[in-house]
C-alpha cells in the first residue's frame, strides 16, 4: 500500500473499538534512514473554543491502522495508550 502525505493529511481518524472520532491526521513520524512511516499524529481536541490550547495528542503506531479509505482512517487502539502530552508554551505559567 502506498499513499502520499498530502492524501493522508486531510483524512479523519476513527477508532473502531468505541467508534469515536479522534480528529484529522496532522503529521507522520518517519524513520529517517529507512524512510518507513512509524506512526501518524492526530492533535488533541480543543479546549474551550481553542482559547486554552488543546488536549494531549494521539500518536498512533502504523501497525494499529486497520483500513485507509477515501476519506477516513480506521484504527484499532486504546485511546489512553496512544495519548502523548502536549508541550506547554513557555509563556504560560
Amino acid at each position: 500500500m502506498s499513499a502520499r502525505f498530502t492524501e493522508l493529511h486531510c483524512k479523519e481518524v476513527i477508532c473502531v473499538n468505541d467508534g469515536r472520532r479522534l480528529g484529522f491526521i496532522s503529521d507522520v513520524e518517519v524513520e529517517i534512514p529507512e524512510g518507513n512511516v512509524v506512526a501518524i499524529i492526530v492533535p488533541g481536541e480543543c479546549r474551550f473554543f481553542g482559547l486554552f490550547g488543546r488536549k494531549d495528542d494521539y500518536v498512533i503506531p502504523w501497525r494499529c491502522i486497520c483500513r485507509i479509505g477515501p476519506d477516513i482512517v480506521l484504527v484499532d487502539i486504546k485511546r489512553e495508550e496512544c495519548r502523548v502530552p502536549r508541550e506547554k508554551p513557555g509563556w504560560l505559567f
